[in-house]
């Protein structure tokens, strides 16, 4: 099989061959030395950037640190500055990879990584992958993602798809003619595995359950099915691999940054050690012991182009206890920061609380295929849904009851039956927004 996709890499300025062995050097050092190896990449990037980046020695205030928990911590805030600036000494944007977070957290910014740092992220991606079976090289991808619809964009993203062997469904419209499309694409294209957001992905499922049919019985190649980008709860994961007849397996990752966890075989997600550090703060950024719940902050160990140095991601995780140095497991992703409700009586709940009730009651039937719920005001939340039959007032009493013994009481919600549901530019489906400063 010849590799388009390493070759397209490399024709792109990106040095895989030399990124996967840099990779396979990391992977054998041993549990003992991994602490050195990774205090030693921490000094190393923090020095550089230090010594050669304007914007990140203003923002740290000094050239020089004696303690890592001196640092401060960054935001995307911090970055909505133009690109040039923040680029170190000997990089402009045309010599370093560039590109756009979705701005699902509300805050977006154009962000570079260094050839090589971007590389590595390839590599990464590529070894995790193949703990399923799957190469990048030869593997079909069926790929559920956003597409940008203007005609340059889109044609990038066709071609890069083309080079990649994925085949991508757009996701801005999955009604049930559509979705018919995508399974008759099914029984035509021998996939081997499914990527991209999980609730366009779960809707393909649900749209498979009505029919009755069990995905891998018109497409026998399929091995597994890889969900991204947006919680990927319990009960979505048991339809999912009822449906598709495959593994689904699933994985946290960033795009300014690299994978940050991906589940491997024993069912964990396994935390990205190997170019990225990971810390859980508390609201006082104090590192919080394995075990306990707080914010997932981040620091690149390998991109000189741009700091990302304990960059505060926006979600909130925990570390299990049984994680070590060179294997870190994330026992949880709660979901993001901005997503809390603030209620009247003070309390705050993460928006997730309110949307894992609701669903545990609004999809018993099978009716709702999905929703979201918006907070208005501080005591009134919408909750928008796409379905084929109106909530019944039985229905809805019991999601108001729910609601108000997991959080209190004096709420109001507003049922709001939509055709389709909004979703952000990149196709990701917000599930819980607040729309209270």
């Amino acid at each position: 099989m010849f590799n388009f996709f390493n070759l397209s890499l490399r024709l792109n300025g990106f040095p895989i061959k030399e990124a996967s062995a840099e990779l396979k050097k990391i992977m054998t050092i041993s549990e003992i030395d991994y602490g050195n190896y990774s205090n030693q990449k921490k000094k190393e990037i923090v020095d550089y950037h230090l010594r050669h980046n304007k914007s990140y020695q203003n923002f740290v205030g000094k050239t020089s640190v004696d303690h890592w928990d001196e640092l401060p911590i960054m935001t995307k805030k911090d970055f909505q500055k133009p690109l040039a600036e923040r680029l170190s000494e000997g990089f402009t944007p045309a010599t370093v990879y560039v590109n756009k977070t979705s701005g699902s957290s509300g805050d977006p910014f154009i962000f570079a990584k260094d050839k090589f740092c971007h590389a590595l992220t390839w590599a990464n991606n590529i070894r995790c992958f193949s703990w399923f079976g799957i190469d990048f090289n030869s593997s079909l991808q069926a790929r559920f993602y956003g597409i940008p619809l203007d005609f340059i964009g889109n044609k990038k993203e066709r071609l890069k798809d083309l080079l990649s062997n994925r085949y991508r469904f757009t996701i801005f419209d999955l009604s049930d003619e559509v979705l018919e499309k995508v399974l008759l694409k099914f029984e035509k294209k021998k996939f081997d595995y499914i990527n991209g957001y999980t609730s366009s992905i779960v809707l393909f499922a649900k749209f498979l359950q009505k029919k009755n049919v069990v995905l891998t019985t018109v497409c026998p190649t399929l091995k597994c099915c890889i969900v991204t980008s947006e919680m990927l709860f319990d009960d979505d994961k048991i339809l999912l691999e009822k449906q598709f007849g495959v593994p689904v397996i699933n994985e946290y990752g960033a795009s300014e940054l690299d994978l940050i966890a991906f589940q491997n075989a024993a069912g964990e997600l396994q935390v990205n050690s190997e170019t990225l550090f990971v810390e859980i703060l508390d609201n006082s950024n104090n590192v919080l012991p394995f075990g306990k719940e707080g914010r997932i902050v981040i620091t690149s160990l390998y991109n000189k182009a741009h700091p990302f140095i304990r960059y505060d991601i926006g979600d909130v995780g925990i570390l299990d206890e049984k994680s070590t140095t060179k294997k870190p497991i994330l026992k949880k992703l709660i979901g993001r920061t901005n997503d809390v409700a603030v209620l009247p009586s003070g309390k705050k709940s993460p928006g997730l609380t309110f949307y894992y009730v609701t669903k545990s009651i609004i999809e018993d039937d099978g009716n709702v295929k999905e929703f979201v719920i918006k907070q208005t005001k501080i005591d009134t939340f919408n909750i928008e849904y796409v379905s084929e039959f109106e909530l019944t007032e039985i229905q809805i009493q019991q999601i108001e009851k729910a609601i108000t013994t997991y959080l209190e009481n004096g709420l109001t919600f507003l049922f709001v039956r939509k055709d389709k549901l909004e979703r952000s530019k990149s196709g990701k489906l917000k599930q819980f927004v607040s729309l209270v400063k």
